[in-house]
């Protein structure tokens, strides 16, 4: 399967955050994505939690399609048997999909039905298939998907909601992780991060960190989104 020509987009200029549009003030949604834009973020990140997968409901196919931004839509499957919603987020504008591992029975069968599919925004630039790793969840489960993804999404918290603290054994995870996929993989770390953590999280070796609430506080998110950026470099 061909690799999406967004990866080496994204790995060109990794390490960089993906922010998490469920803590944004939806009231001023408009206002809160042109903050991002300005801050230099390319990555706006979704949570599709369906209520059965983990604990929490939020949103579908309809909210990604109807936010309308110049940021890449990052979205992150936690739901369960993702094969028959594909079609909709790809349809939705999505340019990364990440699913879990845990999700499905046939995850190889999701990843390669994912492979097949067009950007709906651009057919020339693919969609970056991603496979997320709950904290529990063995790292030997990549082994026989060798192929079929181009980015790891490491859980650093349980899924289903925000403000958890980060889970320390997920350092030892993500240098584990580094050595099995190499160059072949995008490595992106979710849940527990801060404006205090990001950094170290970052020297670990992820070429993409996922937060929400760090930056979206109520507060500066300006401020938040240009300090967060700041610390990877």
């Amino acid at each position: 399967m061909a690799r999406s020509p967004l990866v080496d987009r994204l790995r060109a200029s990794a390490p960089q955050i993906s922010v998490g549009v469920l803590t944004a003030d939806w009231l001023t949604l408009g206002s809160q994505l042109e903050i991002l834009e300005s801050a230099g973020v390319e990555l706006l990140h979704f949570d599709v939690m369906d209520g059965m997968f983990c604990p929490m409901l939020t949103m579908g196919a309809p909210v990604v399609a109807g936010l309308k931004t110049r940021l890449l839509k990052d979205v992150h499957l936690m739901i369960e048997d993702p094969l028959s919603k594909l079609d909709a987020f790809v349809a939705a504008g999505a340019d990364i999909i990440t699913v879990h591992a845990e999700s499905t029975r046939h995850i190889h069968r999701v990843l390669q039905a994912l492979g097949k599919m067009t950007n709906a925004n651009d057919s020339n630039r693919g969609i970056v298939r991603g496979i997320a790793l709950n904290p529990g969840t063995p790292l030997e489960v990549l082994e026989p998907l060798a192929g079929e993804f181009e980015l790891v999404l490491m859980l650093a918290v349980n899924p289903g909601w925000g403000g958890q603290k980060f889970i320390a054994s997920t350092c030892d995870r993500v240098k584990r992780l580094r050595e099995i996929v190499r160059d072949t993989a995008l490595i992106c770390v979710d849940g527990g991060v801060t404006r205090d953590n990001i950094g170290s999280i970052a020297r670990l070796g992820a070429d993409i960190i996922v937060t929400g609430s760090a930056v979206f506080d109520g507060k500066a998110p300006l401020e938040n989104a240009r300090v967060m950026t700041g610390a990877l470099r």
